[in-house]
């Protein structure tokens, strides 16, 4: 057997070598790429401006292992190589690395990491907008323990705030930047026990419209926020899809009145979606889904927007504002995808999300807008067996295993992928595992994949982006944020930094003491004028 093995490994260094682009033959190719690359980093000058603006992308289980081959399949749909290709968020200039446990766990969950990134504490597992002093489930612990988030600290500084999410606006990561509750699965009342009723306890839904003056909410999650048995306008014969709430609230309808005297337009459809003028809008509310959108690949076009399209729509939207705003993109079917042992679609999703950050950078300026891209936590998943350049990211090593079977090069190391047939994993060679409802092979079954601990990536472009360097704790991303755009606690930025707004000679003003300089600088003038 490890003849066979030598030869196929020499098969692979011969065939590998044949099919490479003749301009990387040459050495020179290489050494002018890297100059340039240098030369682009040693021009490079940190941006020391207040974000005006701030959008925090957030790849929901979008490991390192994810973007590398979300990128090779971002290139191999364009018919490249992919190797090569780029996405956007790797053209940011700043770079770290994030440790994602929470306080009780090595690995963590989107509740206790969300909480951690946007209100800028860790917590425990399972919990929402509090603090690690609360216990999961458990009602009385979370009075007293609320933390707040970066979205209420924009909105207290008079910035608009939005949230665009591919999940149930309810889910964790959403849910995180305006909620507080000891179980994230609270996400209707129907959802809470009978001691978090008795205790005082508040179901995340009620809360989306109650804690926070949300000025643009897309997502899914209609279904937490009608009364029970309330037909669903898209799913009318689906039961599954009706109305949750026992208490007899439209939580929709008290946002629309709620919001009397401004223009707030609630959508749930393609259609109205796109009739919604940003320029005449002040509050958009988006459904698209009782429970979490569909994922990008089964997407109909006709009835739901992309989510370079609700991105899009939200930036229009709070751009308006004067003052600026805060916005929180999460991709979140990246995780879920991950969770059924689905590669195909968990690629696609992230591809999208690529997409999403591109279309943000057309929109704002990168000198008054800071763009921040991570993820929350990883996934086992893994990028292996020799693959040879431009192969499908999706496909097969062309090295089989020592029991003469092909493997996939991307596979978990746990998920519902795991299958013994007698005794020994199923032959893949006459499957197509392209498609995208290929489960990928696990090494350990479980139902669903556990998320792993690795570090992820944090990548940053616009004012202060230097900020995000190194490798730090993940309630730092919050702080760094907050400073950057003068909200919260630490405003210290905001007299020391010069706006992207003032012109030259503001510029120096603020930047050699304000005010003082001004008046000496207009008696100055003013004596050149009687001079004159």
């Amino acid at each position: 057997m490890a003849w066979i093995r030598t030869v196929g490994v020499l098969l692979l260094l011969a065939l590998g070598s044949s099919i490479a682009k003749v301009e990387e033959e040459d050495p020179e190719y290489w050494r002018s790429q890297a100059r340039s690359t240098l030369k682009t980093r040693l021009h490079h000058k940190p941006n020391t401006n207040v974000a005006k603006n701030v959008i925090l992308f957030v790849g929901d289980g979008m490991s390192i292992t994810t973007i590398t081959a979300a990128r090779i399949l971002k290139g191999q749909l364009r018919n490249q190589s992919g190797e090569d290709s780029v996405m956007t968020m790797d053209t940011f200039p700043n770079v770290g690395m994030i440790k994602t446990y929470s306080v009780d766990f090595q690995i963590p969950d989107s509740a206790a990491t969300a909480t951690a990134y946007l209100c800028g504490v860790k917590t425990n597992l399972n919990t929402l907008g509090v603090n690690a002093a609360a216990r999961n489930g458990v009602c009385k612990s979370q009075k007293g323990n609320e933390v707040t988030s970066i979205l209420k600290w924009a909105k207290d500084a008079k910035k608009s705030v939005g949230i665009v999410s591919t999940t149930r606006i309810q889910h964790a990561t959403p849910a995180a930047a305006y909620s507080h509750s000891a179980s994230r699965k609270w996400y209707g009342d129907a959802d809470l026990p009978a001691s978090a009723k008795r205790d005082g306890c508040t179901d995340i839904s009620a809360q989306l419209i109650n804690n926070t003056d949300i000025d643009v909410i897309i997502g899914g999650g209609r279904k937490y926020m009608t009364p029970r048995g309330t037909k669903d306008p898209e799913y009318p014969r689906d039961f599954t899809s009706r109305g949750k709430r026992q208490d007899g609230r439209n939580i929709i309808d008290e946002w629309q009145r709620m919001k009397m005297g401004k223009v707030a337009r609630y959508v749930w459809n393609r259609t109205d979606f796109d009739s919604v003028d940003p320029e005449t809008t002040d509050y958009l509310m988006a459904l698209f889904e009782p429970g979490d959108l569909r994922f990008e690949a089964d997407r109909d076009p006709k009835m739901d927007p992309s989510i370079v399209e609700t991105t899009e729509k939200a930036i229009r939207i709070l751009q308006k504002n004067k003052n600026g705003f805060f916005l929180l993109v999460e991709g979140g079917r990246i995780d879920q995808a991950h969770h059924e042992g689905r590669g195909f679609m968990a690629l696609h999703e992230t591809v999208a999300f690529d997409y999403a950050i591109g279309k943000a950078l057309e929109l704002t300026n990168e000198k008054e807008t800071l763009v921040v891209v991570t993820a929350d936590h990883s996934q086992p998943i893994i990028f292996n067996g020799y693959p040879f350049r431009g192969q499908s990211v999706l496909g097969k090593s062309p090295l089989w295993a020592q029991d003469f079977k092909p493997y996939t090069m991307l596979m978990y190391g746990n998920g519902p992928g795991h299958k013994l047939i007698n005794g020994s994993r199923p032959n893949l060679k006459d499957v197509d595992t392209k498609t995208k409802d290929f489960v990928q092979y696990a090494a350990v079954p479980t139902e669903s994949s556990t998320h792993s601990g690795e570090d992820v990536a944090v990548l940053a472009r616009g004012p202060m982006s230097h900020l995000f360097h190194g490798v730090q704790e993940q309630n730092y991303i919050a702080h760094a944020m907050a400073y950057a755009s003068c909200v919260g606690e630490d405003q210290s930025h905001c007299s020391s930094s010069v706006s992207p707004t003032l012109d030259g000679a503001n510029n120096l003003a603020a930047a050699t003491g304000g005010a003082h300089f001004s008046r000496l600088l207009s008696v100055l003038l003013l004596m050149l004028a009687l001079f004159h």
